[in-house]
Parts: structure tokens; C-alpha cells; sequence
């Protein structure tokens, strides 16, 4: 059964992009809007941004000027995430691109006025102007690696260019891969990119599961060579930008747009890598010896260990589990992140085109948007929990900072979503004093939670941190290199527990996120400070919600090592991930013995 097309779903099942435009004819007007005010803001600040004052006007100005920008790009980004096969939308993508990119480059004199004043007077505007203090400490970051503003203008026009590696890797995966159906028992079962990962890999069949990754494995295998291109477009641009810049390395160059640093990015690797995969492993062979498995394949990994008390949860039910799930962040959170479904938030649609996997974003003074796929399973739960712990945040950022510093580090942003996930877990185990409810529970934390963020998208890292090295030596790659690296790195995680073939090998063409530079490794390093409120929240509920809800608020006031300090993480040392993980070594133990007990 083929999925259905976009017009053919239920508007319920939709969001509403109402928030931001009644319709295209808006749209239109506001990118005419942005352009005037453009031409205008360059008009009154170019060569005049010479002091504190001017700076301070010139920055709510542009505070203005950014709110036109984020409803844009909104709406035409959303729309084309919702069905990469309509034409409508791409070129609503392209002429927000286009809008926008010249906005940039018209506003390019200005990070470069505006960081170049005296540094009293920076401080002078950070002083009298707090809401803006983020602003005047990127720009004396950005200082150092400034270029000449008629390069600086022509790398803004080039924007759209530089998006294109993630569109086209996107729209590949989303409009153009077919995948064959497959029979299992003269049953026939539909393919798709979003029938594997949200249903086949969690099937409980083994003949089931074994042929569907091998026909998703197959489609894959036919576009490795287009992707590894595609990948090598964005990791050579990236090694030009930081060589423009300065940087010896492309790794050093996306880190520092964190606020991050070497250490930190190490270390979430190397230690996972080295004391999380022994205890993963344990857990596998669990599942092996509970499914009655000769041997555990990559295709085995998602199953549950116990199916046959895996809980449908249909999406009508699903304010009841975050109801439960958030409650002990108090009740104005709850409401706050419930009004997802009275204002269609959420797209939960299944539908041909449309993008996998699930995201957040929010543009700023309207309300948050999640784009997932519904399909009755409890793991929809944990997406829609992990989403709405972003949308908590976006809107409680909102409240207490400038559109100029809402977003914040790239390395603190999965904290929120990840404790959600946590709440979630804790709220099923508290249901019932049964113990396979809580065993189920507890894999349910660890298959979702952790794994998703501790070995999917570490693993993610690890094999990103040898593409780049491949990249700062001056070599290059094909699909056939990538799938070398990314099967090694599955290897030594693995060890003997899991074969892994060169199907699993080809799963670095499954995600989008090697687009969004060291995007990866922060999933586990925002789960680390997640996992450490958590387990303070058991202790001190009352002190921990204050500071979580404090820590809700920051936005991009705090580099990553202080904003984590505000939850309770002290994150220049290797404590807290390595509470973590004996925390996870402690969970698969009580999963062993309620099995035992069971």
C-alpha cells in the first residue's frame, strides 16, 4: 500500500501555517517588505555604526528586520519539508533563499562595523542593553576571523549555493529513491525510507525485518555514489570557509561555532566509544537470547525485548502520556507544551514527499512547529516528547531574550528534548508495580532514549570525526570509502556481538545531520546534562525544576560550560558523562534481572 499523497491526508493531521501567512499572496508581500527594510537599515547604519549609541539603535532595528526574515523562511521551509514533490514548494523555498541571502549580504558591513568599534564601547552596549550581551560576545569572536567585507557580501550571496549539498542529499532521499516492496509468507509489504525506520526495523519477524533492511539496503546501494558526492560538496566547502577564515582545521572551525572546543568533542567520543559499548553489547546479547537468534545482525538492533507487550498508542492518547510525562516540570510548562495539539503544532501525517524523521523549530514571537510521522508506536511518543522538550525551550527563550540571541549552542540545544524523553520513562515506570511493565520501561529508555543519542548519533560523530580528518590531510572519498569508515566504526563499537555486513555499512547515507556540521555528537553531550538534572530531580525535585526551568530560559545569554552549570552540570569535566555512564551500566543490569525474574 503505497502512502497517500499530500492533499489526500487530513487537515488534522496537519499544522498550521496560518500563524505566519494566510497564504502565498502574504508571503509574497512580506518578501518585499524585507527587501525595502533591508535597503533601508543599510542606508541609515553603513559607515555610521561608530559608537555604543548607534550600535544600539542599528541592533533593535535589525531585531525587526530578523522577525520579517524568520517568517520567510518558516513558511517556505516548512512547506517543502511537508512534501519534497511539489514544485509550489520548491519555489517557495528558492525565493526565500534568494531573499534571504541577499538580506545577508546587504547587511554584511554591519557584523563587521559593529565588531570593529572600540571594545569600551562594545561593553557599553552589553552593559546598558543585557538583551544584547550575547550579540557584543559573538562579535568579539567573530572579529578574528573576519574577512574583507566585499568577500564577506560575496559569501552571503552565495548562501543558497552552500545549502545545497543537505537539499539535494534531502530531496534524494525523500523524492527520488524507490525501494522495492517484499514478501514475506505470500504476504506483500510496501517499502518506503519511512516504513523502515518508523515500523520494518522494529518488527518483530525476523524474516520480515532481515528482508526489508536488505530491499532498503538494496535502493541505498544503488545512490551511494550520488550521496558520497554530494557529502563531499558539503565537508570540501566547509574545509574552504575555515581555511578562508583562518582555521587549520574544519573541526576547529565548526566547533567554535558552538562555543565548543576539542576536548569536549573528544571526549564524548572516545569515552561512549570505549565504556558504553561493552555495556551495549550486553544488552544485545539479551535481546539475542530472548528472541532465540543464532546470531544478531545490524537489521536486529531496534527490536524490543519483549513485543508481545509493546503498547499500541494511538495519537488520541498521546496528550495523556505528556500530560503524565511533564508534570513534574509544574503545571504552567504542562500547559505550555500541551497547547501543541489544540494549535497544530504538530504534522503528524504520513504522506509520499514528505521528509523523515522528526524536528523542532520555532520561529520567533509565533508558536513552535514539529514535523514527525504518526504510526501508533509507542517510540512516536518518545519523538513527540523529544520535540515538544524544544518547543518548551523555544518558547520560554522567547519570553526572556532577543531574537538576536534566542538560539542557543549548538552543543546544549538536545538537553531539553532529551529529558523529556527521561520524564517519559519515568512516568510509565510509575504506572504499575508490575516488572515487566518496568523492565519495559527501562528498554523503552534505553532503545529510545540512549540509543538514539548515545550510539546512533555517536556513532554518527565518530564516523564524522574520520571524514574530517580524511579532509584537513587533503584526500577525498567515494561511497565506497565511506562505507569502510562507517562499518569499522560500527565494528569496534560492536565487537563480536553484532555482525555487521556491508548492508549496516551503508548507514551512513541514512541521516541528514552530517549536513548540519558537528551537529551529531552534541546529541549525547546535551543527554549527558540531561541524565545528571534527572537523577537530581529524583533527589531535590523542588531545587532541580527551579534550575531546569532556569536553564529553559538562558537562550544564548551563557557560553555551553556556564549554561550548564545553571542545570547542575559542571561540563569541563568528565564526571558527569561518566555518571552517565554507570548510570546506563546500572539500568541494563536491572533489565537483566527482571528478566531473570520474569
Amino acid at each position: 500500500m503505497a502512502l497517500p499523497l499530500r492533499k489526500d491526508v487530513p487537515q488534522e493531521l496537519t499544522w498550521d501555517l496560518s500563524a505566519l501567512y494566510a497564504d502565498d499572496a502574504a508571503f509574497f508581500a512580506d518578501l518585499e517588505k524585507l527587501a525595502q527594510k533591508t535597503t533601508a537599515f543599510s542606508a541609515r547604519f553603513k559607515g555610521q555604526v561608530t559608537d555604543a549609541q548607534q550600535l544600539t539603535k542599528a541592533l533593535i532595528e535589525l531585531e525587526q528586520l530578523e522577525r520579517y526574515a524568520t517568517k520567510i523562511e518558516h513558511y517556505a521551509f516548512l512547506q517543502q519539508a511537508s512534501d519534497m514533490t511539489d514544485p509550489h514548494y520548491d519555489h517557495l523555498l528558492t525565493q526565500a533563499d534568494q531573499a534571504l541571502a541577499t538580506k545577508e549580504a546587504t547587511l554584511a558591513f554591519f557584523e563587521l562595523e559593529a565588531a570593529n568599534l572600540d571594545p569600551t564601547e562594545l561593553e557599553l552596549v552589553a552593559q546598558k542593553t543585557p538583551r544584547f550581551a550575547s550579540v557584543i560576545r559573538h562579535l568579539k569572536t567573530a572579529k578574528k576571523h573576519q574577512l574583507p567585507q566585499a568577500t564577506e557580501e560575496a559569501l552571503a550571496l552565495l548562501a543558497p549555493t552552500f545549502k545545497a549539498p543537505e537539499n539535494i542529499y534531502t530531496t534524494t532521499r525523500a523524492a527520488d529513491m524507490r525501494f522495492s516492496d517484499f514478501a514475506v509468507a505470500g504476504q506483500t509489504y510496501p517499502m518506503s525510507f519511512v516504513l523502515y525506520e518508523n515500523t520494518y526495523q522494529y518488527h518483530p519477524d525476523p524474516e520480515v525485518r532481515h528482508k526489508a533492511f536488505a530491499s532498503f539496503s538494496k535502493t541505498l546501494r544503488r545512490y551511494q555514489n550520488t550521496v558520497a558526492a554530494t557529502y563531499y560538496t558539503q565537508v570540501a566547502k566547509e574545509k574552504t570557509l575555515a581555511t578562508l577564515r583562518g582555521y587549520d582545521s574544519v573541526v576547529d572551525y565548526l566547533l567554535e561555532q558552538q562555543e565548543s572546543n576539542r576536548e569536549l568533542f573528544d571526549r564524548q567520543i572516545d569515552l561512549i566509544m570505549e565504556k558504553l559499548g561493552p555495556i551495549m553489547q550486553r544488552y544485545v546479547k539479551l535481546i539475542q537470547k530472548e528472541h532465540g537468534l543464532d546470531r544478531l545482525t545490524f537489521a536486529d538492533l531496534q527490536i524490543d525485548l519483549d513485543p508481545t507487550f509493546a503498547p499500541k498508542v494511538k495519537l488520541a492518547d498521546a496528550p495523556h502520556y505528556i500530560k503524565q510525562a511533564v508534570a513534574p516540570l509544574g503545571s504552567a510548562y504542562e500547559k505550555l507544551v500541551l497547547r501543541a495539539f489544540d494549535e497544530r503544532w504538530v504534522d503528524f501525517a504520513l504522506n509520499e514527499g514528505k521528509e523523515t524523521g522528526g524536528f523542532e523549530t520555532t520561529p520567533y514571537g509565533l508558536h513552535p512547529y514539529i514535523l514527525m510521522s504518526w504510526t501508533d508506536e509507542l517510540a512516536d511518543v518518545y519523538t513527540l516528547v523529544h520535540e515538544l522538550g524544544h518547543a518548551g525551550q523555544a518558547l520560554l527563550t522567547m519570553e526572556n531574550n532577543s531574537i538576536l540571541g534566542s538560539e542557543p549552542s549548538m552543543y546544549l540545544v538536545e538537553a531539553p528534548s532529551t529529558f523529556n524523553e527521561l520524564l517519559l520513562t519515568h512516568s510509565l515506570t510509575q504506572t504499575s508495580s508490575d516488572p515487566r511493565l518496568e523492565r519495559f520501561a527501562y528498554t523503552k529508555m534505553l532503545t529510545n532514549t540512549f540509543y538514539h543519542n548515545f550510539v546512533t548519533h555517536l556513532l554518527e560523530a565518530a564516523f564524522q570525526r574520520e571524514v574530517y580528518r580524511l579532509i584537513d590531510a587533503g584526500q577525498t572519498f567515494d561511497g565506497a570509502k565511506l562505507s569502510e569508515i562507517k562499518k569499522q566504526v560500527l565494528q569496534r563499537f560492536w565487537g563480536e556481538a553484532v555482525v555487521i555486513d556491508d548492508d549496516a555499512a551503508l548507514t551512513w547515507m541514512r541521516q541528514s545531520h552530517y549536513y548540519m556540521g558537528l551537529y551529531s555528537y552534541t546529541y549525547s553531550a546535551g543527554l549527558t546534562i540531561a541524565t545528571q538534572a534527572y537523577l537530581k530531580l529524583l533527589a531535590e525535585p523542588e531545587t532541580t525544576v527551579k534550575d531546569w526551568l532556569a536553564f529553559l530560559k538562558l537562550g544564548d545569554s551563557l557560553p555551553p560550560i556556564a549554561a550548564a552549570k545553571v542545570a547542575g552540570c559542571d561540563i569541563s569535566t568528565k564526571e558527569p558523562l561518566e555518571n552517565t555512564l554507570d548510570f546506563l551500566a546500572q539500568t541494563v543490569e536491572r533489565i537483566e534481572t527482571l528478566t531473570t525474574q520474569l
